[in-house]
C-alpha cells in the first residue's frame, strides 16, 4: 500500500546516508537493484525513475493507460522528438537487465534461492517496462519483435514460477534437480532477451536510416544522424547493427549531396565512430568511399571542420591496430591526392585538435607503404611538422606530438631524411621529446608520454647511421639524457619499451662519441648484449638519499 511504498522509500534514504545497504530488511518490491557496488545517494538517485516505473509495470501488468486513438497519437508526436533519448532508456534498460541475468546466474551457483527468486521478479518486472516502453514510442513494430517480445515474456513468467517454487521447499534433492532446469531456463531468457535487443537496436537503425535517405529536411536528417552517432558510441556491437543494416552508404549518400553540406562534419565524426568494425570498412569499400574522402579533402570550398572529420575517418580506416585491410587497395590509389591534402591540412590547422587529427591520419598511412613517406618527403612534410611543433597552440598535447614523432621515426628509414631533420631542427626537437612528461598523471596521457619518448629515441637511432646526426644529437647532451632514462625507471615511468629504445640509440651514439659515456655507464649499457644490459636496467634499485 502507499504508506508501505513511502515508508520504505524513507528507510532506503536513511540507510544510503548512513552508508548502510541492508537490502533484506526492505519489502520486496523496493528491493535495491545492486548493479554497481556504490553506496551512494546520486546513485539511488538516477535509478529511481526506472525502479518506481518497474513497479508500477508490476501492478499495471503492462496494460497502457489510455487507449484512445487521440491520445495514443498525441503520445507517440511528443516522443518523436526525443528518439535519442527513447533509444538511451532501452539501452539503459537492457543493461540493467544484462546485469541482473548475470547477477542470477551468480547466485544461482551458490543455491541462494530467495536471492534468485527475488531478482527473477525483479527482471520480469523490467521487462516487461522495457517492452511497454518501447512500444510506446516506436510506431512500426514487426510481427517478429512482437513474437519475441510474447516468447520473451513468457519464458520471464515461467522462470519466476519455477524460482518461487523452490522458495516452497526445503528438499535438498527436490532443489538439486531443479537447478538444471532453472539454469536451462535463464539460458533461454538470456537468448531470447539478446534477440529481442538485436531486434529492437536494428529497428530503431533502420527507422533512423530511412529517415537519412528519404527526408529533404536539414533539420530532420541532422537530428536522425545525431541519433544514429550517438548509437555508435554504445559499443562495436552497435556499430556492427548500423553497418549491416546499410549506414555507411546512407551517410555516404549524404556525403555527396550538396544540399546537406552543413551535415558534411557531423556525417563523417558518425562515418569514423562506424569504420571501426570490418562491416563498416566493407560498406566503405563498396560505396567508393575512399575516393569521396579524398574529393572531399582536396576540395578547397568545404570548411576546416569538413576537412577535419574527414581526416579523422581516414586515421580511422588507416589504424594500424585494424587486422582487416581489405579496403587499402583502393586507398592507395588516392593515396598522393589524400597525403598531399592531409599535408596542407597540417599546414594550415588554427587548432590542435585539427592538427591532431590531420597528422593522426598521416602517421597511421606511414606504417603501411613507404611510399607515402617519399610522398611527404617531396612536399617538405619534415620542415611543415618540426614548424608545427614550435607553436604551442597547434602541437598542444602528448597526443599530437606522439603523431609527429611518429611520422619522423617512419620517415627516417629513408637516406634523405637526415638532411631534412638537420634543416629543420630536427634533433633539438627530438631532444625534448626524451623529456616528455604528463603534466595530468591520466594514464592516457602517461602512456603517450612513454610512446614519445620511445619513439623519439628510435628516431635518434636510426638517424645516428649519419655523421651529421650524430654529431649534433652529441652536442645537445642527447647521451646523458639516454643514460638517465635507462638507469631511472621513473624517467621512463618504468616503461620497458622506452629503455629498449634509449639502449638502442645509446649504443649508436656511442660508436660517434666513446668519450662521452663514463666507463660504468659504457661496462653497463653498451658493452654487454642487449639483453643484459636490459636485465640490468630493470633490476635497478633507485636510490632516494
Amino acid at each position: 500500500d502507499s504508506s508501505l511504498w513511502r515508508s520504505a522509500h524513507k528507510n532506503r534514504i536513511n540507510m544510503a546516508f548512513k552508508g548502510e545497504d541492508h537490502l533484506d530488511s526492505l519489502p520486496l518490491p523496493v528491493q535495491r537493484m545492486h548493479l554497481i557496488q556504490v553506496d551512494s545517494v546520486q546513485r539511488w538517485m538516477e535509478d529511481l525513475k526506472l525502479m518506481t516505473d518497474c513497479e508500477c509495470m508490476c501492478i499495471l501488468q503492462s496494460k497502457p493507460i489510455s487507449t484512445e486513438k487521440d491520445e495514443q497519437h498525441e503520445l507517440l508526436l511528443s516522443s518523436q522528438y526525443s528518439t535519442c533519448d527513447n533509444l538511451q532508456l532501452l539501452l539503459k534498460r537492457a543493461w540493467i537487465i544484462s546485469t541482473e541475468l548475470t547477477r542470477i546466474a551468480q547466485k544461482l551457483e551458490k543455491n541462494r534461492w530467495q536471492r534468485v527468486h527475488s531478482m527473477t521478479v525483479r527482471v520480469n518486472c523490467h521487462v516487461r517496462s522495457m517492452i511497454n516502453e518501447y512500444n510506446t514510442f516506436t510506431m512500426n513494430s514487426s510481427e517478429e519483435m512482437h513474437q519475441f517480445e510474447k516468447l520473451l515474456i513468457d519464458k520471464c513468467s515461467e522462470f519466476t514460477a519455477f524460482t518461487e517454487r523452490c522458495i516452497q521447499t526445503e528438499d535438498e534433492q527436490t532443489l538439486k534437480s531443479m537447478k538444471s532446469c532453472i539454469h536451462e531456463t535463464l539460458t533461454t531468457v538470456a537468448q531470447y532477451f539478446g534477440q529481442l535487443i538485436e531486434l529492437l537496436l536494428a529497428h530503431e537503425a533502420q527507422n533512423l536510416l530511412r529517415q537519412i535517405e528519404l527526408s529533404d529536411s536539414v533539420y530532420i536528417t541532422e537530428s536522425a544522424i545525431s541519433s544514429l552517432f550517438s548509437l555508435t558510441q554504445e559499443g562495436a556491437h552497435l556499430c556492427r547493427i548500423i553497418a549491416k543494416e546499410g549506414g555507411v552508404v546512407a551517410l555516404f549518400k549524404i556525403c555527396r549531396q550538396d544540399c546537406f553540406r552543413c551535415l558534411y562534419p557531423q556525417t563523417l565524426r558518425t562515418l569514423a565512430s562506424i569504420c571501426c568494425v570490418e562491416e563498416g570498412m566493407h560498406q566503405l569499400e563498396k560505396v567508393d568511399g575512399i575516393l569521396c574522402l579524398a574529393d572531399i579533402l582536396t576540395d578547397n570550398t568545404h570548411s576546416e571542420a569538413t576537412h577535419a572529420e574527414a581526416a579523422a575517418v581516414i586515421a580511422q580506416i588507416t589504424s594500424p591496430h585494424l587486422t582487416f585491410t581489405q579496403h587499402l587497395s583502393s586507398f592507395l590509389e588516392n593515396m598522393e591526392e589524400i597525403v598531399t591534402a592531409l599535408v596542407k591540412l597540417c599546414q594550415e590547422a588554427s587548432s590542435g585538435e585539427v592538427f591532431l587529427l590531420a597528422s593522426a591520419a598521416l602517421a597511421n598511412i606511414t606504417f603501411f607503404d613507404t611510399m607515402a613517406c617519399e610522398i611527404l618527403l617531396q612536399l617538405n612534410a619534415m620542415k611543415i611538422l618540426l614548424a608545427a611543433c614550435s607553436d604551442k597552440h597547434i602541437v598542444d598535447t602528448p597526443y599530437s606530438r606522439d603523431q609527429v614523432v611518429t611520422i619522423l621515426a617512419n620517415m627516417s628509414v629513408l637516406d634523405q631524411c637526415a638532411s631534412e631533420i638537420i634543416q629543420g631542427n630536427g634533433v633539438q626537437l627530438l631532444m625534448e621529446m626524451l623529456f616528455e612528461r604528463s603534466s595530468s598523471g591520466n594514464s592516457a596521457e602517461v602512456a603517450a608520454c612513454e610512446r614519445v619518448q620511445q619513439k623519439s629515441a628510435v628516431t635518434l637511432a636510426r638517424l645516428s647511421r649519419d655523421p651529421e646526426v650524430a654529431d649534433a644529437a652529441v652536442k645537445l647532451s642527447c647521451i646523458p639524457r639516454l643514460i638517465k632514462l635507462c638507469r631511472s625507471p621513473t624517467e621512463r615511468n618504468n616503461s620497458d619499451s622506452v629503455l629498449v629504445a634509449c639502449l638502442v640509440a645509446l649504443r649508436r651514439l656511442a660508436v660517434i662519441s666513446p668519450d662521452g659515456l663514463e666507463d660504468s655507464d659504457f661496462q653497463q649499457l653498451v658493452k654487454p648484449r642487449l639483453v643484459d644490459s636490459f636485465l640490468l636496467c630493470t633490476n635497478m634499485e633507485e636510490s632516494f638519499v
